[in-house]
């Protein structure tokens, strides 16, 4: 067997696993709007808000609850992630990984302020002001976000195709977003808000997928996402969370009231389904590109609407489903692309 034919097989199990832990990605993250929709009805949540309600108002308190929950679903995504990489045997690489900071975990810390206190807080203000079928479709647009990014700052290729999908995407997000807002803002509703929070989430995950693929030139996928989690965590305990309650907030009075077995059981079950959803959206990353690897993790909307009914019955409305199934289609069409044309992810 000649070198060039193992080349080309090589390469193609690389597309193969690539597109398999992006599809991963897909079903977990769609499985993570479950908890991420019932915690805000749980204690001592429910509470929160409605303390936080009388002396501030409704969407006020929806924001720092949302604050709290985030900062909680960062701690056990960080918590799982730890029993993998001990599991792994990976803790004297994530070691030297932490130690290299200007050439490699600078990226993945850089990373955790998209992702968390832009992305993830702005999903879980989008689910609770407007609902989860919709926080889980707004944010179909990352894609296009994290596509430009990659291809703009470390050149990696666009192809026609990718284009196209982008193209789909950029009009599902369109719909998804254009009656829903003018229809809330004509009203002077506050769930306008939740709409801010899907563009917030969109853009996030966008711009984290860009930065965590230039960190991944250097590091180990299962490394590098748990140091994004830990800066996560450390933006969240050490910094917002103690300065919302300097400002007056009963951050810690309910931080510890969380501690509840049913509450306990679903964030736990949050940070597994959204950990290990992180663990196979990095690793498609190196394999076949942000771009594309964004592009088919992009699938978690439909599981994400499918999950939802079938736990809660609820239908999004008809803007939500075009738009869903446009940036959908949009995937579809990334996912299609040659594999010939994957041969090498960066330009020249």
């Amino acid at each position: 067997m000649d070198l060039k034919l193992l080349k080309k097989q090589e390469h193609k199990r690389r597309v193969k696993f690539g597109y398999m832990w992006a599809l991963f990605c897909a079903v977990l993250w769609g499985l993570w709007y479950i908890p991420g929709t019932v915690v805000w009805v749980l204690n001592p949540f429910d509470e929160m808000y409605a303390e936080i309600a009388t002396g501030s108002g409704d969407g006020m308190a929806l924001i720092i609850v949302a604050v709290l929950i985030t900062a909680f679903n960062a701690l056990t995504v960080m918590l799982a992630l730890m029993v993998w990489n001990g599991a792994l045997g990976k803790f004297g690489e994530m070691k030297r990984t932490l130690k290299e900071f200007h050439p490699c975990s600078k990226w993945f810390f850089l990373a955790s302020i998209f992702g968390g206190p832009m992305a993830i807080l702005g999903s879980f203000i989008a689910m609770g002001f407007v609902g989860g079928a919709f926080a889980a479709v707004a944010a179909l647009m990352y894609p296009v976000v994290g596509s430009i990014l990659a291809s703009k700052w470390y050149g990696e290729k666009i192809s026609k195709r990718a284009f196209l999908g982008i193209g789909f995407i950029i009009l599902g997000g369109i719909t998804i977003f254009g009656g829903g807002v003018l229809s809330e803002l004509g009203s002077g509703n506050v769930a306008w808000i939740g709409y801010l929070g899907g563009l917030m989430a969109a853009a996030g995950w966008g711009i984290e997928g860009a930065i965590a693929g230039k960190g991944l030139d250097i590091a180990e996928p299962d490394v590098g996402l748990t140091l994004r989690f830990v800066g996560e965590n450390i933006i969240w305990w050490v910094i917002i969370v103690p300065v919302l309650a300097i400002v007056g907030f009963p951050m810690y009075k309910f931080a510890l009231l969380a501690f509840e077995p049913m509450t306990l059981l679903v964030l736990i079950f949050a940070g597994i389904t959204f950990g290990f959803c992180y663990v196979t959206w990095y690793k498609s990353f190196p394999l076949i590109g942000v771009g594309r690897g964004q592009g088919i993790g992009n699938l978690y909307g439909l599981f994400a609407v499918i999950f939802i009914f079938l736990f809660f019955g609820d239908v999004p409305g008809w803007t939500i489903l075009l738009g869903g199934a446009l940036c959908l289609g949009g995937s579809s069409i990334m996912f299609s692309e040659d594999t010939g044309e994957m041969e090498s992810l960066r330009g020249d």
